[in-house]
């Protein structure tokens, strides 16, 4: 039976209360761990984007207060629940190594080998994820990462679209990669769909599911439509443990990695591996030209 991650991102909107009650609620729904995203805007995007982009630099509201990072720990061991965080910086592997049970690198930042190699090195558990790679760039991090030490290591297949169309999930890409670098494959869910995870696992033996949770606002809508809210997580995890599925479906894809056609427009703002800024050196150039 796959493990279930929920996904806490910036949900928390930095209000410990907040967090407190999504890891209670998904600890509740059957999630096995929680997991939050530590950043700084000003070291995420390169200067220029953010001094150019209003939107960007909003969102330094969205910054984890790293004082909330050992009482949200302990609130998540206390629900039972693993807890681990995603950085996107090497400060912030050194800040939240000591307090986690795993470490994620993001799909966007996959081409930067020197972040790949701080999680390596701390010994914890590392998930990676692979949206909008291809089977190239995510042999050689496969490669950083295990030369750094990388012992226990997961990939999660995973489409950058916000949501997915089921269509393009591309569910025998897990599959794939399990068999290309025999190591445990999940799925980072982006559809929203619980049809495409309860696939992810009975149909493709999905080692891991992670899922974004958020908390319904008054009128019972979680912020963005790839969200779930853990009200949802209950009956999907429970459809997972049905028995295996064979049959075939339009979510299966050829199990090909590359970037899907709605991820397409975010492959050239990943960061660069030059210095782990987003977007890539060569889009930066025509922002400055622009």
């Amino acid at each position: 039976m796959a493990a279930f991650i929920a996904e806490l991102g910036s949900n928390h909107n930095g209000d410990l209360a907040r967090a407190y009650e999504l890891i209670d609620a998904c600890a509740a729904a059957g999630a096995g761990a929680a997991k939050i995203q530590v950043f700084r805007i000003d070291d995420l995007f390169a200067p220029e984007v953010v001094a150019t982009h209003p939107q960007i630099a909003a969102r330094e509201a969205w910054e984890f207060p790293l004082a909330m990072l050992e009482p949200l720990a302990a609130r998540a061991r206390e629900r039972g629940m693993a807890f681990g965080a995603t950085p996107f910086g090497l400060w912030a592997v050194e800040a939240v190594a000591a307090h986690v049970d795993f470490l994620k690198v993001a799909s966007y930042e996959l081409l930067w080998h020197d972040l790949l190699r701080a999680c390596a090195a701390t010994g914890k558990p590392l998930v990676v994820s692979t949206g909008m790679a291809t089977d190239a760039e995510i042999d050689a991090a496969v490669d950083v990462a295990r030369a750094a030490g990388a012992a226990d290591l997961t990939l999660l297949h995973c489409v950058s679209a916000y949501p997915t169309p089921p269509e393009q999930c591309n569910l025998a890409a897990i599959g794939a990669l399990r068999a290309r670098h025999g190591c445990p494959v999940g799925w980072s869910d982006h559809s929203a769909a619980a049809a495409v995870v309860e696939r992810a696992v009975r149909r493709w033996d999905a080692a891991q599911v992670e899922l974004h949770v958020d908390l319904p606002d008054a009128g019972g809508h979680e912020a963005g439509a790839h969200n779930w809210t853990p009200a949802d997580l209950p009956a999907t995890i429970a459809a997972c443990a049905a028995p295996p599925l064979d049959d075939a479906s339009p979510a299966d894809g050829d199990g090909r990695k590359r970037p899907m056609p709605a991820e397409a427009p975010d492959v050239a703002w990943r960061a660069d591996p030059s210095d782990g800024l987003r977007p890539l050196l060569a889009t930066r150039a025509t922002l400055r030209a622009g």
